[in-house]
């Protein structure tokens, strides 16, 4: 009998050995007690172990990972993706309603729509963002005939109701425009106006720039209008043809004076405001001083006061000019104002320059601001020149005078003393309720909110009409219900 083996069978098995005969040589005290063999044993008895299978690698470059793991990475950036990538892709691409912008207050609307208008009365080859769609070229052989205008009188604007072109009213709101841009350029700003402001400023004076030879010194002419019409004519011009500019076929003969002091000065008030609107433009506001300058020397030319309109039917009933001392105040300021030039303000203030303006002479038609009339205008420069600078002495005297006269001024425009009349809505009939009241209310009203805000700057709150104190607010209240 073998001995016996505590791992449980024999060392030594003979293959030829029949099945009965290894039965009985079973230890079967070893079958009772067997246990579970180890990892080593099982080695002994089954061989050895089936080999693992090798872990798979990927080279990427200067790194090597397992290929499982970067299969896991890959589904990891693409779950990412699909969870917060695509949903953001997806959000951005959605079209969104952007929300309305507020509706512009009422004054803003009104001061786009009165700027429109410029945009719709301009002459010459318009650009392509003029904003009016129905308008084209047009004008483009005016002064094509003159010898001394190279490429003619092309520009401009036309006046209100018909196609000529009137330098007088027209450079008078060039002044107007500029004056309202050097005193409130921030809120032009603010409302997205003041680039196109600016561009309408600059379309009126390049046009004034070719009405005189502008590159000299000394000019003996001035053209004052292009285009003429005939009361209750029967040929063809601008008021027999009803039609659009772009299609005027008719001639339009070009004016000119060889005397204008009342043209010249308002010209050069045009080009002067002009020039402190254009300081960041230091060329430009360069040639339009040099212009102003040389069209002032010849509106002052002793032996040439003539007005511009006298004798000139084609001028004379539209755009009369009925005197040019206010335009010699109001040029003579805007001058001094774009230049420092201490004569253009001792000219101003020269006391016999007020008495042939008769503007210390109480008379209502002279305290109506318009395009005939500069002198309120005028001692409102002047006034602000006495409340912002005080030059004193030898301008006190003539300053204060034009200061009272403007306080005086503003007192005529409240109902309550009666200078003139107003309707039932309560339009000012500053022109006595002849036509088109709203160009001189509006002026007005200007002057009366230039004056308000004035005061408010210098911490002044008021001033005496007669015995009755009238406010800043009055004054604001009253150019608000123009």
């Amino acid at each position: 009998m073998h001995s016996q083996n505590h791992w449980g069978g024999a060392f030594d098995i003979d293959g030829a050995e029949d099945d009965q005969s290894r039965n009985m040589d079973i230890d079967r005290g070893a079958l009772q007690h067997q246990h579970q063999l180890d990892e080593t044993q099982q080695s002994w008895l089954l061989g050895p172990p089936e080999a693992k299978k090798k872990d798979r690698y990927v080279d990427l470059g200067c790194v090597v990972v397992k290929r499982k793991l970067l299969w896991w990475m890959l589904w990891v950036v693409l779950g990412a993706f699909v969870l917060i990538g695509l949903p953001i892709i997806i959000a951005k691409n959605i079209p969104k309603k952007k929300p309305h912008a507020p509706p512009p207050d009422k004054y803003t609307d009104a001061l786009h729509k009165a700027l429109l208008f410029f945009n719709a009365q301009k002459s010459g080859k318009l650009p392509k963002n003029n904003g009016i769609p129905w308008r084209g070229n047009s004008g483009m052989k005016d002064g094509a005939d003159l010898p001394d205008v190279k490429g003619g009188l092309v520009g401009g604007y036309y006046d209100a109701g018909d196609n000529i072109k009137f330098h007088f009213p027209m450079a008078f709101s060039m002044t107007l425009l500029s004056w309202s841009v050097v005193e409130y350029a921030d809120r032009y700003k603010a409302i997205g106006e003041y680039d196109h402001v600016r561009e309408l400023i600059k379309w009126g004076t390049d046009y004034l720039l070719l009405t005189f030879n502008s590159s000299a010194s000394t000019i003996n002419k001035l053209y004052s209008q292009v285009g003429t019409a005939k009361i209750n004519g029967s040929t063809p011009d601008d008021h027999f043809c009803w039609n659009r500019p772009e299609d005027m076929a008719y001639p339009r003969p070009v004016q000119q004076a060889s005397a204008a002091p009342d043209l010249g000065g308002e010209v050069a008030a045009a080009l002067a405001s002009a020039s402190i609107v254009f300081r960041d433009n230091a060329a430009y506001s360069k040639k339009l001083v040099k212009g102003a300058a040389t069209v002032y020397k010849f509106a002052r030319a002793n032996g040439k006061r003539t007005p511009y309109s006298r004798g000139n039917p084609a001028i004379e009933y539209f755009y009369n000019s009925t005197s040019y001392w206010d335009e010699f105040m109001w040029s003579a300021s805007w001058m001094y104002y774009a230049t420092g030039n201490n004569s253009y303000i001792s000219f101003a203030t020269d006391p016999r320059l007020p008495k042939n303006a008769k503007a210390f002479f109480n008379i209502l038609d002279f305290s109506v601001f318009s395009w005939d009339n500069k002198l309120p205008g005028a001692t409102l420069l002047l006034s602000r020149l006495r409340m912002f600078l005080n030059p004193g002495y030898p301008y006190e005297e003539s300053l204060m005078g034009y200061h009272n006269v403007t306080s005086m001024n503003m007192c005529m425009y409240f109902p309550k003393f009666n200078a003139f009349n107003f309707t039932k809505g309560g339009l000012a009939q500053f022109n006595h309720g002849q036509g088109q009241a709203l160009q001189y209310a509006v002026a007005n009203s200007f002057l009366a909110a230039l004056y308000a805000d004035y005061m408010e700057s210098v911490n002044v709150p008021g001033w005496y009409c007669g015995p009755n104190f009238m406010t800043v607010d009055d004054l604001r209240s009253f150019a608000k219900s123009q």
